[in-house]
């Protein structure tokens, strides 16, 4: 990326200023020609807030505002705006909360995915992208500091922000140091074939930026201290009050606070943290105030407090790298040997941040750690659980091994048995015996999963109190949904489902779950209506948009579909299917430029996806270009043998260039794979025809016939046939 001095933003692009320092940052962002800030310079340090500090931010500035004129706009978009600003439910009602997120520690035992944070990201987006469009003010600008410093959830949602927001809408000004140039290093804890979140890659900050640099300043950020007239001692300090009470993001008063005494700058923590919690806003406890109250006079005790305490709640939320980052955090500064009560609550959640991060390895090995100190049956049975779901759910397909999890969850179970209390023994051997379902499911022993399911509803309806884990036991019912859908019994499923929504009503993944049976029911209207739900209620999934669209276009709604398949392009634009879709539709509307185009950048994705080089050949051959679509035909079979639509294609080039014997083999093989369908047979008989084979090319159009009885197009060459076939 090359560097830039000019001080005018442009029509479309956004700014990335980079400098060593916080303070030059800034004055280099005042000398900019800037359209009005929407708020004043936001820092993305996750040391302040933690996840989402810049997002909370920008969400405090604006929501209140929105709110008095638009209260529907923040409705329809609370639930990201309160897991990203939840001082703001002093404001917004919380009207979609979920059993999920109403249930206790002790009774929680669903986790939303890794790709949650994504949404919300999107979900904010639109917020802003309707609240700017609408403002009437024109254009605006937002400088997004230290972002090189940032949570990982504040930088996918800047990388959102860059890639859907134009430039002319809102201006982000993208602030950070060097580091935010250096190339990810693929991430070797991962395992293979993890989808990621977006990233704020160099590459994707060359694509919407241009570059600003802040050159650094004479005088150093503690120097003004010392040009005071105070004495070294003094100046000192207050550099050291200053970092603390700063929140320990000004890297220029590090050295400052460093020559502090350590009683000093434990009492200076404390005093933050105090002045923190008095403030009363709850995000600050996802950044500063661990921070503060770790350095404080008090780590083992108030510092791995509001370590837990960070950690609980961004794992209820999915903010996985936070909630990891907060526990090792703790396990470094706690001797396992002599407080292994203490080790253990700040290590018993990373197996299942782990996993959902991708990183099994690293949680079996958290496992075989905790195993390895503590005979504890407690202990024993979350690894065992752990370790089981890591063999059948979280390891790459080709490394799973579902006997190994069977041995792992069978030892769950066994353990889970002898626990002294009824109703623990109860609930344990439950919960566990559903992993075992999981695992039978995995093994295609349905019938097994499904009597595992229906005892563990059974049991619970007897041992437990109707008012006890309302959400394991709607997990239940909706496990059985899904192995009686795999069972083909869809109205039984259908009837678990709709029990499970009566119960958790405003869970979004139950409502998209209920659309896709309905659609295999053929109940389409409803499927449409939940589909519907599903998106109003949280934020943004392309696969909701991608299942709704796929049902539109089979219900001849492409117009429906393409709005629904160009929203799943803007969530996700590596979603290759999205493009299959889209460009077939395109088409067959006979717009062969967008069909191209939206093959093409599917391929940069999928180089080998037959059904985009299919619709590339389509598209050569429609123009006579037979070379090119004759080796996107073959390229595509290369890939897919079976693979209809490129069969009948390269045929159609085959044909035009003489080559009839190619073109009769390749149908004869689309006929052979799809019997079913009249356009594969009426071309075939075109061929057969062609070649003078009428008697042949009578019979496949009788076949046509019957397939698609007022098809006028078959009905004419049937007739037509049947005529030579007389006369002959």
């Amino acid at each position: 990326m090359s560097a830039e001095g000019a001080t005018s933003t442009g029509a479309d692009r956004h700014i990335l200023l980079v400098g060593a320092h916080r303070r030059d940052r800034a004055a280099r962002c005042r000398e900019l020609v800037l359209p009005p800030p929407l708020l004043p310079a936001v820092s993305a340090h996750r040391r302040l807030r933690g996840p989402y500090t810049a997002a909370g931010t920008l969400m405090r500035a604006v929501v209140p505002g929105v709110f008095a004129e638009r209260p529907d706009l923040v409705s329809t978009h609370e639930v990201e705006i309160l897991s990203v600003a939840p001082e703001l439910r002093d404001l917004v009602p919380a009207s979609l909360e979920t059993l999920t997120s109403l249930a206790s520690p002790a009774e929680r035992t669903r986790y939303y995915s890794r790709l949650r944070t994504r949404r919300i990201a999107h979900g904010l987006t639109d917020f802003l992208l309707a609240v700017l469009s609408a403002d009437g003010t024109g254009s605006r600008s937002v400088f997004v500091d230290a972002l090189d410093q940032a949570d990982p959830t504040d930088r996918e949602f800047v990388a959102v922000l860059l890639r859907r927001m134009p430039a002319r809408l809102l201006t982000l000004v993208v602030g950070g140091t060097e580091a935010l140039l250096v190339p990810p290093v693929p991430d070797e804890r991962l395992e293979p074939g993890t989808k990621g979140n977006e990233e704020l890659s160099p590459s994707v900050l060359e694509r919407h930026c241009r570059r600003v640099d802040a050159p650094r300043s004479s005088q150093g950020a503690a120097g003004g201290a010392e040009m005071s007239g105070d004495g070294p001692d003094e100046a000192a300090a207050a550099a050291a009050e200053r970092y603390v009470n700063g929140d320990g993001t000004d890297d220029e008063l590090l050295a400052a606070y460093l020559r502090a005494p350590l009683s000093a700058r434990r009492e200076l923590h404390d005093l933050r943290a105090a002045e923190l919690r008095a403030d009363g806003q709850r995000s600050w406890a996802f950044g500063a105030i661990p921070y503060h109250l770790m350095h404080g006079a008090d780590p083992l005790g108030a510092g791995t407090a509001a370590l837990l305490d960070a950690m609980d709640d961004c794992m209820r939320h999915g903010f996985y790298d936070a909630a990891i980052d907060f526990c090792d955090r703790g396990r470094a500064l706690v001797d396992r040997e002599r407080d292994f009560g203490l080790w253990w609550k700040l290590t018993r959640k990373l197996p299942t941040c782990l996993s959902a991060m991708g990183r099994a390895e690293e949680a079996e090995a958290i496992c075989d750690e905790a195993r390895a100190r503590t005979r504890d049956a407690a202990i024993h049975i979350e690894c065992a659980y752990a370790t089981a779901m890591l063999y059948t759910r979280h390891r790459e397909a080709g490394r799973r091994d579902h006997v190994r999890a069977m041995a792992w969850i069978n030892e769950a179970i066994a353990i889970a048995s002898l626990l002294p209390d009824p109703k623990d023994r109860a609930f344990n051997t439950v919960f566990h015996s559903n992993g075992l379902a999981l695992i039978e499911a995995h093994r295609k022993r349905p019938l097994a999963a499904l009597d595992l399911v229906t005892s563990g509803i059974a049991t619970l309806d007897r041992e437990l109190g109707a008012d006890e884990h309302h959400l394991h036991r709607s997990v239940l019912r909706h496990n059985r949904a899904q192995v009686l859908t795999a069972l083909g019994r869809l109205d039984e499923a259908l009837t678990d489902l709709r029990a499970v929504v009566e119960v958790d009503p405003y869970y979004p993944e139950y409502h998209f779950d209920l659309a896709n049976l309905l659609r295999r029911a053929g109940r389409w209207q409803e499927a449409l209506d939940e589909y519907r739900t599903a998106l109003r209620l949280g934020p943004p999934f392309p696969e909701a948009y991608y299942n709704r669209g796929d049902l539109r276009n089979e219900l001849g709604d492409t117009e429906g579909a393409l709005e629904d398949f160009t929203l799943v392009l803007e969530l996700d634009p590596d979603f290759t299917d999205a493009y299959v879709n889209r460009s077939g539709i395109h088409l067959a509307a006979g717009d062969l430029a967008a069909a191209e185009r939206d093959a093409l950048a599917g391929l940069v994705e999928s180089p080998d996806n037959p059904h985009l080089l299919a619709v590339l050949g389509q598209v050569h051959g429609e123009r006579e270009e037979h070379e090119a679509a004759r080796a996107a035909f073959d390229r595509a079979l290369a890939a897919d043998p079976d693979l209809v639509a490129a069969l009948c294609g390269r045929a159609t080039v085959a044909h035009a260039t003489g080559h009839a014997a190619i073109a009769l083999a390749d149908l004869e093989r689309a006929v052979a794979l799809a019997p079913d369908d009249p356009a594969v047979r009426f071309n075939h008989a075109y061929l057969l025809q062609d070649a003078g084979r009428w008697q042949e090319a009578l019979a496949e159009l009788d076949i046509a016939a019957g397939l698609a009885p007022d098809d006028p197009d078959v009905l004419l060459a049937r007739d037509d046939c049947r005529a030579r076939v007389t006369v002959s």
